[in-house]
């Protein structure tokens, strides 16, 4: 099934913030995206409907399996495409905002064309 852009970022959100926090709650997401507690239940119950993530007992916001997947993916496409920009000497700043919207676009082809001249390079 494919996902837009809005529920990618939600699914990045949440894969980050489960890295250094085994519950994560609407609340953080919240606060981490900069979003309207409303805004982040709706997208939230999207994500659900559509098997990306559950909501367990007490709240706690856990990835599936492919939620986990598509939002690895776009994890990766963001701190690739953020460091190749760092390297070719734009502002930190600046290279993490356009990765940011880069990564939601690039083809695979692409990013893995990317991906294998920075590994050649490192």
């Amino acid at each position: 099934m494919a996902i837009q852009e809005s529920g990618e970022m939600y699914l990045e959100t949440i894969y980050i913030l489960s890295r250094t926090n085994s519950n994560v709650r609407a609340i953080d997401i919240g606060e981490y995206m900069g979003y309207s507690k409303p805004s982040v239940s709706r997208a939230l119950g999207l994500l659900r409907d559509d098997g990306f993530i559950t909501k367990d007992e007490n709240g706690g916001i856990n990835l599936t399996a492919s939620g986990e997947d598509i939002a690895a993916r776009i994890y990766e496409r963001h701190t690739l495409l953020s460091q190749l920009f760092i390297n070719l000497g734009v502002d930190e700043k600046t290279a993490t905002e356009d990765a940011c919207r880069i990564e939601h676009y690039i083809s695979e082809t692409t990013f893995n064309a990317i991906k294998a001249h920075a590994k050649e390079h490192s």
